[in-house]
């Protein structure tokens, strides 16, 4: 008697049943305003519209829901950063910096501040990775800045013994000031304020600066 073999069946795995960038947006808002340990799975899906299943599917835990939204955050803010690389100077980089982290802390379709620095603000230990990942993302654009600096010494943008990487620095500490001014309440004006007052200080080439071999601006692509 010959045996029937069965063919075993393909589970085919289920379309994700809501749009990602929205869903992102809308857990970014909650991470935004109650901070990581702040932010409950209830609240998150609640805010995404997704119930819990479709959640730990599609990022893993809180944990890598959070990593998406990071991620998602800095593609939104690609386009932003390479319009501040691509300035004609080393000054201009940094008033195009500043001036639109001063609009962007105070833009009312957001909670006031910076993502990246009121969701790792305060974290207790068993969420001890979460500053660190904050801090990642944050270094993602010094870096950049610093490369720029980098780029505008060889231009002679910059006056000789002028430190690309404390510029940088000095410019991400002076941004994330801005933004902890921002969440407790400081205006788009007073933050401009303290964005032309830093820019001030800023360090200036005793020539005029020459045109580097390589362009500055190919950092922006």
């Amino acid at each position: 008697m010959n045996s029937t073999k069965k063919t075993p069946s393909v589970k085919l795995g289920r379309p994700r049943e809501f749009d990602m960038p929205t869903a992102l947006d809308r857990a970014m808002q909650v991470f935004w305003r109650q901070g990581y340990e702040g932010a409950s799975m209830t609240d998150l899906t609640t805010a995404m519209g997704i119930n819990s299943p479709s959640v730990y599917a599609a990022f893993g835990n809180k944990y890598g829901l959070f990593k998406a939204v990071l991620d998602h955050h800095d593609k939104t803010r690609a386009g932003f950063l390479r319009d501040v690389l691509a300035a004609p100077s080393a000054k201009d980089a940094a008033a195009r910096f500043l001036l639109g982290v001063a609009e962007h802390a105070t833009d009312p379709s957001h909670p006031p501040g910076s993502l990246l620095v009121q969701s790792g603000l305060t974290c207790s230990i068993a969420a001890a990775k979460i500053p660190e990942e904050v801090a990642r993302h944050r270094a993602g654009a010094e870096l950049a800045l610093r490369e720029r600096f980098e780029c505008s010494s060889a231009a002679t943008e910059l006056p000789k013994g002028a430190q690309p990487c404390t510029l940088a620095r000095y410019l991400i500490a002076v941004a994330n000031g801005m933004c902890v001014q921002a969440s407790s309440g400081a205006t788009r004006e007073e933050l401009q304020q303290v964005a032309q007052m830093a820019l001030a200080a800023w360090p200036e080439p005793a020539s005029r600066p020459q045109r580097a071999a390589s362009s500055c601006e190919t950092l922006a692509k």
